[in-house]
């Protein structure tokens, strides 16, 4: 059995942290961005942080510097300069008007209100349509589905049913499902390290690198931190910010919540020496099979 010591080399190792600026860092996604920097550092590979700041009404006001400032609290430094996506949105409109002109993707003027009175899954109804980019949003045509993919905590997973998904918005901002996987391509991701809630997108994305013809990064999807009531810690939850000022026993608590087991008299020492005894005894198959993990 291969000990925690004994993590196998993966020199060409690229992950990262991808927040989006609508509030300061809770608990939640400490535990995501400590999950991905130690599995990143444990297979001595590089750690990038992109602020994905495309969605201007859900930003905040200074929320990307804090939080920022927050992982360098916490000792999670960067690899590589900050990328802020939204310097990037010529790129993913170039990627949406090829798909539009090799018919992969259409304009659809379908309304949530339509697709919540049919079930919730979208039927397909604006495929044939030929309509105009005016008061649409552009969908990718998902076709051949991807039905089973690898996940490096939870084994294989069964995908959620395919419908083809929204890749531009009506209002005009482009959505998550497309930027975080051309990011993803542009910046030689190879890990994708993140929380178990965004498990559901994984198969709509794999579904993109495929339409590109790239390679997929490998997925380790993280329990989910929740509070007493089983409710996720989200910024939309109204989750506490963590106390970057003082990070030590909270830092050794989002280890704990790994399940590494650190010591209790861990939590007193500096940040760097708690990331470094995490990077030591880093081990994928230590992590919890449940997928909640009560904060």
């Amino acid at each position: 059995m291969i000990s925690p010591a004994q993590t196998p080399r993966q020199p060409n190792y690229r992950g990262r942290f991808a927040p989006s600026p609508s509030g300061p860092l809770h608990f939640g996604s400490l535990l995501a961005a400590v999950g991905s920097y130690l599995d990143a550092k444990a297979h001595h590979g590089q750690w990038l942080v992109r602020i994905e700041d495309i969605d201007p009404p859900r930003e905040v006001a200074g929320a990307s510097d804090e939080i920022l400032r927050a992982l360098e609290a916490f000792g999670l430094h960067w690899d590589e300069e900050i990328r802020y996506q939204s310097s990037r949105l010529n790129d993913f409109q170039s990627a949406i008007d090829m798909l539009l002109s090799n018919q992969a993707a259409y304009y659809c003027d379908c309304t949530r209100k339509r697709i919540k009175a049919i079930g919730g899954l979208y039927d397909g109804h604006c495929r044939d349509r030929q309509l105009s980019a005016n008061q649409c949003a552009v969908r990718y045509r998902y076709d051949n589905a991807i039905e089973h993919f690898e996940d490096l905590r939870l084994g294989t997973q069964t995908s959620i049913p395919a419908q083809d998904f929204v890749i531009k918005r009506r209002d005009g901002l482009i959505a998550y499902q497309l930027a975080v996987v051309l990011d993803d391509i542009d910046q030689s991701i190879t890990h994708i390290v993140r929380g178990v809630d965004l498990l559901e997108t994984t198969s709509c994305q794999l579904a993109l690198y495929r339409q590109f013809n790239q390679p997929a990064g490998q997925y380790l999807h993280l329990p989910m931190a929740v509070d007493a009531h089983g409710n996720k810690l989200s910024k939309q939850n109204h989750a506490p910010a963590i106390n970057w000022r003082q990070p030590q026993q909270q830092l050794w608590q989002a280890i704990e919540s790994l399940n590494l087991k650190p010591p209790a008299a861990l939590q007193n020492e500096a940040v760097a020496t708690q990331l470094s005894w995490a990077v030591d005894h880093w081990d994928r198959r230590l992590l919890a099979k449940n997928n909640q993990v009560l904060t």
